[in-house]
């Protein structure tokens, strides 16, 4: 286990190279997605394909992998029925993360996703926290590297819960958000749409204002995650024109349609190496994937560093 070939990386101002979409690459390899819980199940059902899909990012040149563990909340879990599995699940998505990790011939940090799903914006913040802490802690227990919070589709109270929450891990944090175009107003706000072309816009408030909000709280590495690609730079931009500290970007491709994620509008990997060239430039030292993004387009990403 290490995170220091991270922060050299930081200090050497060098590129991170974060993997790419579990739950897509999943489906993709043939496992089964359940209609509730998305990926969750799968390091139980399956696996040698999560398995597969963690070694196929690090075959493509990443730095940090992400424990499958991003719709095995708490609040999920026991809303769907599983609720008596939490730890068992967990501790089985970090203890494959970290066979493939700990066998790679270079150096792989494992990052423990820490999300927000099936939290949303419907439950009051002091109900959350149990769930949060009881992640956080399953996951930092169980050998992962760093926490990466990955709050994408969350309002600001949501987010700021999660920030409070992880206070209390000794392991370096990193905090994802989305953003979401509001056209009218040609503006960036808190908020999600995971394809211009294809999904609704939600609003939370003002990209800025909610940013500030968690910088005046936190002082990590912030990325913008899951969001359509188009608007990913705009979103850097307006990231490093507010923070001073490490920034990164890890968009998704396509559009989520319960329980599967759609890659109608597919990205080819050498003009998403394109795309985050531009974020690169915009300040970002962290780049990767979030949905729809396979390990294709990481290669293309390593072949910057």
């Amino acid at each position: 286990m290490s995170y220091s070939n991270i922060e050299n990386k930081f200090s050497s101002n060098e590129l991170v190279i974060l993997d790419g979409g579990m739950g897509s690459e999943l489906e993709k390899l043939g496992a089964s997605i359940d209609k509730d819980l998305w990926s969750g199940r799968c390091s139980i059902d399956s696996p040698e394909i999560v398995h597969e899909v963690h070694q196929n990012f690090v075959n493509s040149g990443v730095d940090v992998i992400t424990t499958n563990t991003y719709a095995s909340t708490p609040i999920s879990m026991k809303e769907y029925g599983y609720g008596g599995f939490i730890d068992d699940w967990n501790k089985a998505s970090v203890k494959i993360a970290r066979q493939v990790a700990d066998i790679s011939d270079h150096e792989i940090a494992v990052a423990g996703s820490v999300s927000t799903c099936g939290s949303w914006d419907r439950i009051e913040p002091e109900h959350l926290k149990p769930g949060f802490d009881q992640q956080i802690s399953i996951l930092s227990d169980a050998g992962v590297d760093l926490i990466i919070l990955e709050a994408m589709t969350s309002s600001s109270r949501t987010i700021e819960t999660i920030l409070e929450c992880s206070n209390k891990t000794n392991l370096p944090v990193w905090l994802s958000i989305s953003c979401a175009l509001d056209r009218e107003q040609n503006k960036l706000m808190l908020g999600y749409q995971e394809s211009i072309n294809h999904s609704k816009a939600f609003f939370y408030e003002d990209f800025e204002v909610a940013l500030n909000k968690f910088i005046s709280i936190y002082d990590g590495p912030i990325l913008i995650a899951h969001t359509d690609f188009k608007i990913t730079n705009q979103a850097v931009k307006e990231i490093r024109k507010n923070y001073k500290g490490i920034i990164g970007a890890y968009p998704n491709n396509g559009f989520f349609e319960k329980p599967y994620w759609n890659t109608t509008e597919d990205i080819l990997p050498n003009n998403y190496c394109e795309e985050a060239k531009l974020w690169i430039e915009s300040g970002a030292q962290i780049i990767g994937g979030c949905c729809g993004i396979g390990p294709s387009h990481i290669k293309a990403l390593s072949d910057l560093g």
